[in-house]
This record gives C-alpha cells, structure tokens and sequence, in this order.
C-alpha cells in the first residue's frame, strides 16, 4: 500500500443539514453526481454547502482511463428524465453555478450530446439565474456533436486534457491527447469561455508541465485546474509522486504568467470544485 503523506489526508466533515438536503435531493430524483461516482475528496466539503456537481447519461463509462474511479460497465440505456431530474435538482438546491459532466458514451450515436444540451435548456427554462458549465468529453472530435452542445448557448464549456501528451498510452489509452487539444481549439474559436484541467503525480516531468501549459493556452483555454492524482481504485494507477504544495503554487504562478486568466492549482482541486469562484462574474 502506498504510504499518502499527512497533507494529502482530507479530514471527512460531518453531516449537517444542507449535507442531509443534498442527499435526499439526489436520492428523491435518483440523479448521479460525478462526486460520488468519480470518489471525489472534496464531496463532504460540497454537499455540506448545499452543492453537487451533476452526472447525466448514466454513470458507467465506454473507455477505460486508468485514473478514474467511474465505473466501466456496460453502460446503461439513457433515461429521458435525466436532464429534467438534474434541472429540478439545481432549482431546489438554488445553486447558482451548476456544472454537469458525463462519463464518455462512445455507444451513443451523438455521444451524448443532445442530452448535453436538453440539460442546458431545462436548466435555463427552470432556474434561468444559473450559469452553467459543461464538462464534455471528446465526442471522438465530432464537430456535428460539439455544434449540437454549442447551440444550447451554456455559460462556460470546459474539456479535461487530464495529463501530459507523453503519458496518454498508460494513462488514457482509449483517448487521443491530439483530439482533445483540438477540442479545446473548437470550443474557443466558437467564442465559449474555454476551461481544462489536468492531475499532478502520474509520472510527468516538469518540463513536459510546462510545455502542457503553454499548448493549452494556444489552444486558447482561460481557465485552467491542477490537482493531485488520488488512486481511486485497487486496480486504478499508483501515485508516482504526492506533489507540495509549492509545486503547485510554482505551476499557477507559471499559468498566470503565460496569461490564463485564472488557475487553480492544488492537492483538492478539482474541476467542478470551487467553479463559481474560478471563473467569478463570467457571463457569455
């Protein structure tokens, strides 16, 4: 067993009401959550303060990246009240700031995108005060999909590169690191406030860091998340490496110097964690 340093230990927060609210919520509408289904640290921490961030299209995964903790079952048939369970969910618990993701659904002929964006409208028609991210997956590239997301007109859209180009073999081997720059260019050029996010401690090199920071800002993404690669599984990757803090705070200072408008970098830091305040006062 891999020993985890004293600072990578969250304390678990105990329950409180808004932590019970959340929960019931959920439970009520049977809506995913990706912090459940993806082991997050920061889940006490969220729903305690009266936050989730949504799963829609079930929460079993086609691919089979060896740093999640999704489950990589055969997926599911899609539920057509989904997007409308995530919207009620978002309306009762107020939030102002919703982020939905997706496990990869290579299954589905769009991808899933129509359920994307039938989550945006529902959203909109509900609680229209929200501003909405999606965190998509690849869509292999499609541009018919991704157009299919980009007319739903959310606030943000955000595509995790997830690691370094070198390490996509072992780390995401159903998924091409080329695409999902490409991604990430598509979703700029269409004028979208343009998000990523990617894991410290697999193996990768400082310079390669570096290089990844400066290939993501190219491809013209403002905000950017760095976090802390956490084995969420017996059979998921070993940390290579618990990265400090200072290392952390090295690379944002790095991305704030090539321009990034914003980045977040840090053991806990996730994509959907603490996205309001990452992009405070965005609007498209």
């Amino acid at each position: 067993m891999e020993h985890i340093p004293a600072w990578v230990k969250k304390r678990a927060a105990c329950a409180n009401e808004q932590s019970e609210t959340v929960h019931s919520i959920l439970k009520e509408l049977s809506v995913n959550t990706v912090c459940e289904s993806a082991v997050c640290p920061n889940i006490y921490e969220c729903f305690r303060k009266g936050y989730a961030s949504f799963m829609i299209l079930g929460n079993r995964c086609t691919r089979n990246c060896r740093f999640c903790g999704v489950s990589h079952d055969t997926p599911l048939p899609t539920d057509k009240k989904d997007t409308e369970n995530v919207a009620v969910a978002v309306k009762q618990l107020g939030m102002r700031y919703a982020v939905i993701t997706s496990p990869t659904r290579d299954d589905l002929p769009d991808g899933g995108a129509k359920q994307f964006a039938d989550v945006t409208e529902k959203i909109r028609s509900i609680s229209p005060q929200t501003k909405i991210e999606l965190l998509i997956p690849d869509f292999r590239g499609n541009t018919a999909d991704l157009q299919t997301v980009f007319d739903s007109r959310p606030d943000v859209i955000s595509h995790n590169i997830e690691t370094v180009h070198s390490l996509y073999p072992s780390v995401r081997p159903s998924s091409s690191y080329e695409t999902s720059m490409e991604v990430l260019k598509i979703i700029k050029e269409n004028g979208f406030v343009t998000k990523s996010g990617f894991m410290l401690g697999l193996g990768e090199k400082k310079h390669e860091v570096l290089s990844l920071l400066r290939e993501l800002k190219e491809a013209g993404c403002g905000y950017l998340v760095i976090g802390q690669y956490l084995k969420p599984s017996k059979n998921a990757l070993p940390v290579k490496e618990f990265m400090r803090e200072e290392g952390f705070k090295e690379y944002e200072a790095a991305g704030k110097k090539m321009g990034f408008k914003n980045v977040f970098a840090g053991t806990f830091f996730r994509s959907s964690y603490m996205a309001e305040q990452l992009i405070q006062g965005v609007t498209q």
